[in-house]
């Protein structure tokens, strides 16, 4: 008799807060000094999947986010520090999270077991790439390959796209016309071929 799968959970699967949610829509929890109060929410398909209440803590010597939630009709508050770098292109200041557990610096913290912490702050967490049979994993590779998406269009025709610099080919350009080459050498029944396989 075979065994119960044990399935990890996945980076996918959990309610992401991205620091960005603080900067970005003319938001002005790190650019003015004081306390400001927010809710932060989630959606899937246009139906609200959660949210939670938000207090920016911004002065000259310390910067903190307060995030007060429930889950599973558990009431959650607690401070997750805020600092700032200076940005490697010498434009502004970079904001990062200090995850409360780990003490690492990052952009995104994922809720699991409760708490909204680094990636790597739960033992078990993995990519779903990472649970994917080899077999799954070969034939993703080769549908990849095969269709061209519309992101990969939608990038290289962006407004800004850089296709040349100094007369020579930029490495992000070389790399979707790669892709785009390799869609287009495939025969056009393809699709038909990998779906009877």
């Amino acid at each position: 008799m075979g065994r119960y799968g044990n399935y990890p959970t996945t980076v996918e699967d959990c309610l992401i807060f991205r620091l960005k949610s603080l900067t970005e829509n003319n938001n002005t929890y790190l650019t003015s000094y004081g306390t400001q109060k927010g809710v932060t929410s989630w959606s899937s398909n246009g139906l609200l999947i959660s949210t939670i209440n938000i207090e920016v803590t911004f002065t000259e010597y310390e910067a903190y986010i307060i995030l007060d939630y429930s889950c599973n009709g558990e009431p959650k508050r607690y401070k997750v520090n805020l600092v700032s770098k200076v940005s490697n292109l010498g434009k502004g200041l970079i904001w990062f999270f200090v995850c409360p557990s780990t003490g690492k610096l990052c952009r995104k913290l994922y809720l699991n077991s409760g708490y909204f912490l680094h990636r790597t702050a739960f033992k078990s967490m993995m990519y779903s790439k990472q649970i994917e049979s080899k077999k799954y994993r070969s034939l993703g590779k080769v549908f990849e390959a095969c269709f061209i998406t519309d992101e990969v269009y939608n990038e290289l025709y962006k407004k800004y796209f850089k296709t040349h610099y100094n007369d020579k080919p930029t490495k992000r350009y070389l790399k979707l016309k790669n892709k785009i080459d390799l869609a287009n050498s495939y025969p056009p029944n393809m699709e038909e071929i990998l779906l009877m396989m």
